[in-house]
């Protein structure tokens, strides 16, 4: 099996993509920003996306990188690839089921920057594949405070979408990195339903016991609250972009079983097992 170096190790879903790697026994190595104890069976190199200079040690005997891009715009990311381009084969991109490849310009800031970040990895001349995961679960845990405080999460809506298990994101992920079919393959990975911000709601109440309610607000409102909670501009106006232009998206897919063998997971499923993150 190749050595792979995983990005975003510490988020959501690379933390999910460790444990995969670990479990089948392969050699994986994490990016880390400062030096710290992971797992056991991981490898920690420090190096910063954002530094493409620091990248060459962790990048060593490298074949296989698992690429998430932290960042708002592709500045940096053409610097970044030719660093990867430098040591590696392969890269394993985490994109947006969002990115409709029919479209001169997409519907949102953040799916633009993904439909434009594969545009660079295309033109890099690394293999690549390439995994358009919907709005992944674990982004609720941003609600965690208001459940614990009033039962109410408030907020602008966004169109429902087939909601995905970080953990079947990872297990796709462990999949394709540890093999060389994959290469130049795009795989939209979704959940078995679609669900919208107040029946992810209503599930996460059922799950810890209490009854829980979504109220959406105005989007001025809830930009005003996201600045004076601290959270940087850009990132408020893309976020809010997605709930003003995003259309709603019915598509479900297979391709979770069909690479894992495994049926994706419910976002009920992903709430029960995740309780003492809202309590």
């Amino acid at each position: 099996m190749n050595r792979i170096l995983v990005t975003g190790a510490t988020g959501n879903v690379g933390r999910e993509v460790l444990t995969q790697l670990v479990s089948v026994g392969g050699p994986v190595r994490a990016l880390v920003r400062t030096a710290r104890r992971l797992d056991a069976g991981v490898e920690a190199a420090e190096g910063d996306l954002s530094r493409p200079d620091t990248l060459a040690q962790a990048l060593a005997d490298v074949e296989t990188v698992f690429l998430v891009w932290p960042f708002l715009t592709t500045e940096g990311a053409p610097a970044v690839l030719d660093v990867i381009r430098g040591h590696a084969r392969r890269v394993v991109y985490l994109s947006s089921s969002g990115v409709n490849d029919e479209a001169g310009r997409q519907t949102d800031p953040i799916n633009q920057l993904h439909a434009d970040m594969e545009s660079l990895i295309k033109k890099s001349g690394l293999e690549w594949t390439f995994l358009r995961a919907d709005t992944i679960a674990s982004n609720t845990r941003g609600w965690a405070a208001q459940i614990r405080g009033t039962g109410v999460v408030r907020g602008p809506d966004i169109a429902a979408t087939a909601v995905v298990d970080p953990r079947d994101v990872a297990a796709v992920a462990a999949r394709v990195l540890a093999d060389d079919g994959h290469v130049g393959a795009t795989y939209v990975l979704t959940g078995p339903e679609v669900v919208s911000r107040a029946q992810q709601v209503r599930a996460i109440g059922e799950a810890v016991g209490r009854p829980l309610r979504f109220e959406e607000v105005p989007v001025e409102t809830a930009r005003e609250q996201m600045l004076a909670d601290g959270m940087p501009p850009a990132l408020v106006e893309a976020l809010l972009a997605s709930a003003e232009q995003r259309p709603h998206a019915g598509l479900i897919t297979s391709a979770v079983e069909e690479i894992t063998g495994t049926p994706a997971r419910t976002f009920r499923q992903w709430a029960a097992d995740h309780v003492d993150d809202f309590r």
